[in-house]
């Protein structure tokens, strides 16, 4: 499996066709104690920076922008009974929604964990 950060703070974690997506530990970290999450529809078509999810934290609302196109296959229905998932464990059991991807090719616009690691420093 390979996991692809994007600048909007956005993982997807790739095994086969199919990716994993969720907000970074240092999205997270800006949102502070997150209180409710919305998660997209399994079968709804995404693109590559469509707003997909939405994320509320005492701070401030959010969206979550899909870093490839597809189809998403499954959101994570956890996050509606216990949205503070996503500050517990946001690169693991808090992801946002699983899809098919469309385009693999998309995936070489984005940063692997050390570009991303090198990103985050200089914010």
């Amino acid at each position: 499996m390979s996991r692809y950060y994007t600048e909007d703070h956005e993982w997807v974690e790739v095994d086969g066709d199919i990716g994993t997506v969720g907000i970074s530990e240092y999205a997270q970290g800006q949102l502070g104690d997150i209180v409710f999450v919305e998660v997209p529809d399994e079968g709804k078509e995404v693109g590559k920076g469509d707003d997909v999810a939405v994320v509320e934290s005492v701070k401030a609302a959010s969206d979550v922008y899909s870093p490839v196109s597809g189809t998403v296959i499954e959101g994570n229905s956890d996050l509606s009974d216990n949205p503070a998932l996503v500050n517990e464990d946001p690169e693991g059991e808090g992801w946002f929604f699983k899809l098919t991807l469309s385009d693999p090719s998309e995936l070489e616009g984005l940063m692997d964990e050390a570009k991303y690691a090198a990103f985050v420093s200089k914010l």
